[in-house]
């Protein structure tokens, strides 16, 4: 009988603080969230233990005892981490009144920063969130992919793009990426429209600054200004501290919009006011601020339509797509899908330490009848599937469970066939198409919260 595979080690994290009650009160909490935590008190021990061990998260105090209040010490080290990994994200922890200390540091390469005295739910949010973002990048090779773009190589290796209709996308990141220029990515859901807008960032003037994400499906009116221009204590009731919004924080460095089609028509306006003079104010100040960000935005929606229907505004979308990138589905990159799936192959057997060393006849025919509706992230979700239930050394056809999710492959078979998430898996797709692809309006009819429809999407790899 073949053994079951080992669980993959938890995510390991370092904890930096010259404070031994900080480091205690952070590591329990760490821990009790089944992480794995090291422990640092100076910035000498930070660095001996980041050159010596593989660790997925850095959490770091900006000040030690060199000087306890300007933080350059704290700058120092993440100067010199970045130097020694520039993909470890490294996470900054500071006090209410060094504030704008922290918007240097993510500005200088952190990825996030987090208030003394930190609100647990939000800190284990944050470390999850880039342990998370750290795996995948790894993964993919990003870095890689990043010099390869500066060196003005012809393929990006994470868009794994050979087909003819892969081409033109390649060829306007090639050409635009090195500009200022706004783009707007659009195509259907799980085409890779986040893929290119790091393809883009990387191979922009900007790659050393930050490139900071905003889902904006997922942003409601009560939260929209204080996500992306930042609020000051006091501002609403549970505005207990300063929040620095997302423009702050991508400021010299880019800003991606994601699923930009659902803002509602008072948040568009919101938005066009900043990218027309670049000014805003966190709420509840009267101070003016100014950020300077390349603006990339994605969506799956066709805002021609939108503006017609009178549900988008039709001057943000001029600033929006000064140039448009169009990612083709899957079912018209063909050619794509073996690179693709043994790419995801390469990736989950080393996720799951299990030696597969491919794909069997049988597996691979099955891979070109699919017409994949959720695209690469489906794919994606598929071979990690599989990997999951392979038994042997090579991934057969069953492996993958195709026909129960595949409405294409199995019209006719019946519900009660199905399990609940293969039925409801079918009637989101069947959304989708009904809809042309747009999430918002897919939603709505299946009567569910935007944010609940797209964990589903994530869920189904759709």
């Amino acid at each position: 009988m073949t053994k079951p595979p080992a669980s993959p080690d938890p995510p390991r994290v370092l904890v930096a603080d010259d404070q031994a009650d900080v480091l205690t009160a952070l590591k329990l909490l760490c821990k009790g969230e089944g992480l794995a935590v090291d422990t640092a008190s100076s910035p000498a021990a930070l660095l001996a233990a980041a050159e010596k061990n593989d660790y997925a998260v850095v959490l770091m105090d900006l000040n030690y005892t060199r000087d306890t209040t300007s933080g350059r010490e704290g700058l120092d080290v993440l100067e010199k981490l970045q130097r020694f990994d520039p993909t470890l994200p490294v996470i900054v922890m500071t006090a209410w009144g060094t504030i704008n200390l922290a918007v240097e540091a993510v500005q200088r390469g952190a990825k996030d920063f987090i208030q003394k005295p930190w609100e647990n739910a939000r800190l284990i949010q944050i470390l999850r969130t880039q342990i998370e973002l750290h795996s995948a990048l790894r993964r993919a090779g990003r870095l890689e992919a990043e010099n390869k773009m500066l060196r003005g190589a012809e393929t990006i290796p994470d868009l794994v793009a050979k087909s003819a209709a892969m081409r033109p996308v390649l060829e306007l990141v090639e050409r635009v990426g090195p500009s200022d220029a706004n783009v707007l990515i659009t195509g259907e859901n799980g085409t890779g429209k986040g893929v290119i807008a790091r393809a883009l960032h990387a191979a922009s003037s900007r790659a050393s600054r930050a490139l900071v994400t905003v889902n904006m499906g997922g942003l409601s009116e009560g939260v929209f200004e204080s996500e992306l221009f930042g609020h000051v204590k006091g501002a609403f009731t549970d505005a207990k501290s300063d929040r620095v919004g997302r423009f702050e924080l991508a400021d010299g460095g880019t800003l991606f919009l994601d699923e930009i089609a659902n803002m509602t028509l008072n948040q568009q306006a919101k938005l066009l006011r900043v990218l027309e003079t670049g000014e805003y104010e966190r709420v509840g100040s009267s101070r003016t601020r100014t950020a300077d960000v390349r603006i990339l935005s994605a969506t799956n929606s066709d805002l021609k339509a939108e503006v017609a229907a009178g549900k988008f505004r039709q001057d943000l979308l001029f600033r929006l797509n000064t140039i448009e990138i169009h990612v083709p589905p899957l079912r018209d990159r063909a050619e794509d899908v073996p690179a693709l799936a043994d790419f995801f192959l390469r990736q989950q057997s080393t996720r799951y330490r299990k030696p597969l060393t491919g794909f069997d006849p049988a597996a691979r025919a099955a891979f070109t009848q699919h017409n994949w509706p959720g695209n690469v992230r489906e794919l994606s979700h598929c071979v990690e599937r599989a990997v999951l239930m392979a038994r042997e050394r090579v991934v057969h056809a069953a492996d993958l469970g195709l026909q129960p999710t595949a409405s294409s492959a199995s019209p006719g078979l019946p519900l009660d066939a199905m399990s609940l998430e293969d039925v409801e898996a079918l009637l989101i797709k069947k959304a989708l198409a009904r809809y042309d692809g747009s999430a918002r309006l897919a939603a709505e009819a299946m009567g569910l919260s935007r944010s609940a429809f797209y964990r589903r999407l994530q869920k189904y790899g759709l």
